[in-house]
C-alpha cells in the first residue's frame, strides 16, 4: 500500500498505531518523508489499522501457520487448524467479505466452503497490512483487507553485501519439520534477484490434553488424542527479479508456486469427530488423497516523481488447483454414496491490474487508482462408473477510487473519497451487472501533540459472487435474478496518544469503537422450498471496539490489547427466522499480551504473549451449529527465547513452547459446536487447534 506519512515527530507513534489507513493525518504542510525504522532481516512487520506489531516480536514466534502472526492483533482472528483452512477473520466477518492479496494479486477464490481463501507460507512474508474495517474508498469490500507482501532481495541485504543466502531448519514435536534455503544478490548496480525454497513435513498433531472427545463429551476410542487427516507435504518457492530503471523508478517480476498434497479429511474445517462419525456411518475412508496448488505471477512497476510523489502498478495472473481422489467411496454398502465414486478437480484462475498513486500538491495529499480482476472457475469429475461432468463461470470486476488529504490547519485534516464499483457476472446464480458508488469522510484531530482523535465514516458496496467451484462451479446453485448488491456503511471513532509519562521510554493507549451496517446481506444457506439458495436475508449490524495499552522501559516491552464484535441480524419478513441472528464466527470478548525483554549482554531475547478469549453463549447464528451454539472461552500463552550470538556471525536459534498449559480449545473463528445431520445424525463440528508444541529453529546466514 503506497502512502505518505507527513506527520510531527511527537504524534507519530500514536497516529501509526491507529491510523495504519491511507487516511493518515497530514498534521502539517507535507515535507520530506519519515523514514520508518528499518525492518530486521527475516523479520515480518505487521501493520494494521488497530494497532502495529514490531518485526522483532514476531520473528522469535517462529509463525508456521498466518495465525502466529495476526491472532494478536484486536479484532483479527485466524480460524481454521489446517494447511489448507488458514480462514482470516475481521470483526467476525470472515474472508469472503475481506479483500486479500499476495504482493498485489487477489486472493479471493473461495473454491471450497470447507477451506479457507489464503494459502500462503508465513516465512516468506516482508510485511502484512491489515485494515481492520472498512474505512476508506481505498480497498472497497465489506470488513476490511489484507495485504501481504513477500520478501525482495534488497530488502534482505545488509548493508556492502552483494550477494547473500540463508539456510533455516524448524523442529516441532507437535507439528512436523521445514527446511528453507534462500540465495539473493545484487547483479549490478539496477539487477537484483531473490531465489527461495521452503518444504514442510507437517505431522497430526494431539490437541491439549491428548483426549478427542464427541458431542456426548466421551473420548472418541482409538484417536489418542491424535487429530487425523492434518500430516502432509507442503513445498513453496519463489523466484524474485528487480530492475533499478531509474533512481525512482523500479521493475519488479515475481513467481510463486505452493503446492500442499496429502491423505486429508474431506472437510478440512471440521473436526476429527465429524470426519470419523461419517466415515463409520457410511463405511467409508476417513482420509482421501487430495492436492491444493497456487501459482502466482506478478509484475510490478513502482515511481517516485516530484519529492513525495509515488505510484505502484501491478499485473497479475493467480491459478488454482484443488484435486480430490474420492475412488474410496466404493467401499459402502450405500449404492447412493457408491454411486458417487471417482475424482473431482477444480481450477481457478483471477487475471487483473491495479494502480494506486499518491500526489503531493500544495496541502493536499491525493491518492487514486484503479483495481480490476477476471475471475474463471471450472470444475469436472470424472467417475468409476464412466460418467462425467464439467462447467463454469465467470465474473469480471473493476473499480476506480479517489480520495484527498485536505490539511485545513496545522491540527486538523478531512479526507473526503469517492469509489465506483462495477461487478458482471455470468454464473448460474444471476447473468447480470452490479454497480454503485459509495463515498468515504474522514476527520482527524490533533487535541495536543500526544493526542490525536478521527472520525470517519465509508460507505460500503459488495456485488455477489460466482459458486464455489469445487462443488460444481454453479451446478449446485439455485438461479435468483433478483438477488441485490450489500451495501451498508462503517463508521469509526479512534483516539491515540503516546508519550513519555509514567516513567516510560514510550507509553501508548488507544482505543477504535465502530459500527457497521450492511444491507442486504447474502446468506448463501437460505432456504428455497425445499432447497438452499443465496439470497438477500435482512440487514446485519456489528458493532464492538479494540483498544491497547502499551509501556517499553530499557530493554522491556509489554503490549496490552482487548476487544470486542457483537453482531445482530433484522431480518426480512420472508426469512423471519432468522431474525436477531449473529454471524457463525463471532469471537467472545479477547484479551491479548505481549511482553519482550531483551538481554544484550548475553544475545538473549524473551518472549510472553497469553491470548485470552471469552465464552459465548449459545444464540441463534448463521451457518453455524444446529443444536449447541455456545463456545467455550479458552487461555492459550506461549513462550519462546531467540539467541543471536555475537561470536558466530549471522547464527540464530529460537526456541519456544506453543500452547504452555496444553489448553484443548477451538477457536471461535473455526467450526464449532454440534450439529444433527439428517444423514449423519450428530455431528461435534470443533476444530480443534494443536495441543502443547515444543519448537526450536536454526538459521543462518552466510
Amino acid at each position: 500500500m503506497i502512502r505518505t506519512l507527513p506527520l510531527t515527530p511527537r504524534v507519530l507513534s500514536a497516529a501509526a498505531l491507529v491510523l495504519a489507513s491511507p487516511l493518515i493525518y497530514a498534521g502539517e504542510a507535507p515535507r520530506s518523508p519519515i523514514v520508518i525504522d528499518t525492518v530486521p532481516v527475516w523479520g515480518t512487520q505487521i501493520n494494521a489499522s488497530s494497532l502495529n506489531v514490531s518485526a522483532d516480536t514476531l520473528a522469535i514466534k517462529q509463525a508456521d501457520h498466518i495465525s502466529d502472526l495476526l491472532r494478536t492483533i484486536p479484532g483479527v482472528d485466524v480460524g481454521g487448524a489446517h494447511s489448507l483452512n488458514q480462514r482470516i477473520t475481521i470483526r467476525s466477518m470472515d474472508d469472503k467479505d475481506l479483500r486479500i492479496n499476495i504482493d498485489g494479486a487477489n486472493q479471493n477464490t473461495y473454491m471450497y466452503h470447507h477451506m479457507g481463501n489464503l494459502q500462503i507460507n508465513a516465512d516468506i512474508l516482508k510485511a502484512v497490512d491489515v485494515e481492520v474495517g472498512t474505512n476508506s474508498v481505498i480497498n472497497g469490500g465489506l470488513g476490511g483487507a489484507v495485504n501481504f507482501e513477500t520478501k525482495t532481495a534488497n530488502q534482505l541485504l545488509r548493508p556492502g553485501e552483494q550477494y547473500g543466502a540463508r539456510l533455516k531448519t524448524s523442529w516441532g514435536d507437535n507439528s512436523g519439520t521445514s527446511q528453507s534455503i534462500s540465495a539473493y544478490g545484487q547483479l549490478n548496480k539496477k539487477f537484483d534477484f531473490l531465489a527461495y525454497y521452503n518444504l514442510v513435513d507437517r505431522k497430526n498433531y494431539k490437541v491439549g490434553g491428548e483426549k478427542i472427545k464427541d458431542p456426548d463429551g466421551n473420548e472418541i476410542a482409538g484417536s489418542n488424542g491424535s487429530v487425523k487427516g492434518i500430516a502432509g507435504d507442503l513445498d513453496d518457492a519463489l523466484i524474485k527479479l528487480g530492475w533499478d530503471i531509474t533512481a525512482n523508478q523500479r521493475l519488479e517480476f515475481g513467481y510463486e508456486t505452493y503446492n500442499d498434497e496429502g491423505n486429508y479429511s474431506q472437510r478440512p474445517d471440521m473436526g476429527l469427530a465429524t470426519g470419523q462419525g461419517i466415515a463409520n456411518l457410511l463405511s467409508i475412508p476417513l482420509l482421501w488423497p487430495t492436492e491444493f496448488n497456487r501459482d502466482t505471477l506478478t509484475l510490478s512497476y513502482k515511481l517516485n516523481w516530484a519529492g513525495h510523489s509515488k505510484l505502484k502498478a501491478t499485473a497479475f495472473k493467480n491459478d488454482g488447483y484443488l484435486k480430490r481422489d474420492e475412488t474410496g467411496l466404493s467401499q459402502s454398502s450405500n449404492a447412493g454414496v457408491q454411486a458417487g465414486a471417482g475424482t473431482r478437480q477444480g481450477e481457478t484462475e483471477s487475471i487483473g491490474f491495479n494502480l494506486l498513486a499518491e500526489s503531493v500538491i500544495g496541502d493536499h495529499i491525493f491518492t487514486y487508482g484503479v483495481d480490476s480482476t477476471r475471475y474463471k472457475t471450472h470444475y469436472k469429475s470424472g467417475l468409476l462408473s464412466g460418467s462425467s461432468s464439467s462447467s463454469q463461470e465467470k465474473s469480471m470486476n473493476y473499480a476506480v477510487f479517489a480520495q484527498d488529504l485536505i490539511q485545513l490547519s496545522d491540527k486538523f485534516a478531512i479526507t473526503p473519497g469517492l469509489r465506483y464499483d462495477s461487478s458482471n457476472l455470468d454464473s448460474a446464480l444471476t447473468n447480470k451487472r452490479f454497480s454503485g458508488f459509495s463515498a468515504a469522510l474522514a476527520g482527524e484531530y490533533e487535541l495536543t501533540d500526544s493526542l490525536l482523535v478521527k472520525l470517519s465514516t465509508t460507505q460500503l458496496f459488495k456485488a455477489p459472487e460466482i459458486g464455489e467451484v469445487f462443488v460444481g462451479a454453479g451446478t449446485s446453485d439455485s438461479a435468483n435474478p433478483g438477488i441485490k448488491e450489500e451495501t451498508g456503511l462503517n463508521t469509526e471513532i479512534s483516539l491515540a496518544y503516546e508519550d513519555r509519562v509514567l516513567g516510560a521510554d514510550q507509553f501508548i493507549v488507544g482505543i477504535t469503537v465502530f459500527q457497521t451496517d450492511i444491507d442486504d446481506y447474502i446468506y448463501d444457506s437460505a432456504p428455497n422450498g425445499s432447497g438452499r439458495w443465496k439470497d438477500n436475508i435482512g440487514d446485519m449490524k456489528i458493532e464492538g471496539f479494540e483498544s491497547y495499552i502499551g509501556y517499553n522501559i530499557g530493554q522491556l516491552s509489554t503490549l496490552l490489547t482487548f476487544s470486542k464484535a457483537e453482531s445482530e441480524l433484522s431480518a426480512t419478513a420472508e426469512y423471519a427466522k432468522y431474525d436477531k441472528a449473529r454471524l457463525d464466527r463471532e469471537q467472545g470478548n479477547t484479551i491479548s499480551l505481549n511482553i519482550d525483554y531483551k538481554l544484550p549482554a548475553h544475545d538473549l531475547t524473551l518472549h510472553w504473549d497469553s491470548l485470552i478469549v471469552g465464552d459465548v453463549s449459545s444464540h441463534p447464528d448463521l451457518n453455524g451449529a444446529a443444536t449447541d451454539r455456545s463456545k467455550d472461552s479458552y487461555e492459550v500463552h506461549n513462550i519462546s527465547a531467540r539467541w543471536e550470538p555475537t561470536a558466530v556471525k549471522n547464527l540464530a536459534l529460537t526456541v519456544g513452547v506453543d500452547n504452555l498449559f496444553d489448553e484443548y480449545y477451538t477457536s471461535h473463528s473455526s467450526r464449532t459446536g454440534v450439529s444433527i445431520h439428517p444423514v449423519f445424525g450428530k455431528l461435534n463440528l470443533s476444530d480443534f487447534e494443536p495441543g502443547r508444541n515444543i519448537k526450536a529453529t536454526i538459521s543462518l546466514e552466510i
